[in-house]
């Protein structure tokens, strides 16, 4: 019985970004929220404002003006040939969760320690799989109410529709770029909101 409970704490849960919380939890610091695949539970992780901007930027599927942190170090994996197989969120300790890259060249494995932040952030651009733990799910996952389990998979998609993006966290120059690109293909909701967020920053 006791071995049984130990090997279901280790079972590994794979997770996808949803999105942002709408609310900055905290000066300069946002909640990314990731969710259970198949499932209903969501774990929030603070990120910094400069990991958050480009884990939008990676969602929303622009480009920005110049090339970010987690693009150069897609970059430099690509042009050593070095491939992310996957990122694990293995603990949650004092308020923070531990996360490592698991990668490979060749035949040989390397494993990186790596805020979950810029992990995420990477494994995105490269479309790696996000893993964590059945025990960290278990203590610090939010689970949905019984009534909203039939509703999940519309839920989930609704969050990826909805919080995707908060514009708040980009800057001029990043809201100019995707306010052309929504302009050329004719996404005129998301052109509104764009210059409604660059009003609010004064810039138009």
């Amino acid at each position: 019985m006791t071995l049984y409970y130990v090997c279901n704490m280790n079972y590994r849960i794979r997770l996808s970004v949803l999105g942002f919380s709408f609310s900055q939890i905290q000066s300069g610091a946002y909640g990314l929220v990731l969710a259970e695949e198949d499932g209903v539970r969501r774990l929030m992780v603070v990120v910094g404002t400069p990991e958050a901007q480009s884990i939008a930027f990676q969602l929303q599927g622009s480009c920005p003006p110049r090339p970010l942190t987690h693009d150069l170090f897609r970059s430099l994996l690509h042009q050593f040939g070095i491939i992310l197989r996957e990122v694990e969120i293995y603990k949650y300790e004092n308020g923070v969760f531990y996360s490592r890259m698991i990668l490979s060249q060749g035949s040989r494995d390397i494993r990186i320690e790596s805020r979950t932040s810029d992990a995420v952030g990477i494994a995105l651009r490269m479309k790696a799989p996000i893993f964590t733990t059945e025990a960290i799910m278990r203590e610090q996952a939010i689970v949905f109410d019984e009534g909203s389990i039939q509703d999940a998979s519309v839920a989930a998609e609704d969050e990826r529709d909805n919080s995707a993006l908060d514009y708040s966290l980009l800057n001029q120059d990043e809201l100019e770029t995707l306010l052309k690109e929504a302009v050329e293909g004719e996404d005129y909701e998301l052109a509104s909101l764009l210059r409604d967020e660059l009003k609010r920053k004064g810039n138009m």
